[in-house]
């Protein structure tokens, strides 16, 4: 198994920019999800393109560029397509009426659960959950306390990424063939199908952040 640290240049190959506004963005992705409504509808309908042209008096080349999401159409031309599809106009928007969820969790009110393979003492809080979502990732973050009474258990095994960030007390946590020695403000950023957890609770009452990421199963 290969351990890195992290690195300048790792950092260089993170491509997303949180401080870009996004409208330029959100306005393409809309134009491209216009254009598979627009194309759906029509092939639901057993129409060409040229007949869909001839109908609505838009070219041919129009109706291309609105079908592969190149142009932004006018309200008054998505009228026509409606029209001509019997479909109402806000049809073609109905794959961005997604909400954009947020969660506020005050303090010391994370729900208590056990999670699956969860072992005696190890108390997790969670702080937050938000289903389904646009970004296909699932994110599950818990606040961890060890107690005297917790029983040590390497071998959590689950899917996707798990990372964790140490608030108190000295743990040594194994990831596959390693361990780590983790203080207040370490941070162990691992993948999670690997055996893992801690191993030796070296000084308690033990406090951490423990979030694991994986993809949104598709139903």
């Amino acid at each position: 198994m290969k351990i890195e640290a992290i690195s300048p240049e790792m950092v260089t190959k993170l491509s997303q920019d949180p401080h870009v506004t996004s409208a330029g963005e959100r306005e393409k992705v809309l134009e491209v999800a216009i254009g598979r409504e627009v194309r759906s509808f029509r092939k639901q309908k057993e129409i060409t393109v040229a007949e869909l042209a001839s109908m609505t008096g838009l070219s041919i080349g129009m109706l291309s560029k609105i079908e592969n999401g190149n142009t932004s159409p006018s309200l008054s031309t998505l009228q026509t397509l409606a029209n001509a599809l019997s479909v109402p106009l806000t049809s073609f928007f109905r794959r961005f009426e997604e909400q954009r969820t947020a969660v506020h969790t005050k303090a010391g009110e994370g729900v208590e659960l056990e999670r699956e393979g969860t072992r005696a003492g190890h108390q997790y809080n969670l702080l937050g959950h938000i289903g389904s979502n646009s970004s296909g990732v699932i994110v599950e973050p818990y606040l961890i306390t060890l107690s005297e009474q917790s029983d040590v258990f390497p071998m959590f095994q689950h899917g996707g990424i798990e990372t964790i960030y140490m608030l108190e007390g000295k743990v040594d946590y194994r990831h596959g063939d390693e361990v780590f020695s983790l203080v207040p403000g370490d941070t162990l950023f691992f993948d999670a199908d690997a055996p893992h957890g801690p191993e030796v609770l070296v000084e308690l009452p033990a406090l951490y952040l423990s979030i694991i990421c994986y993809p949104q199963s598709v139903s």
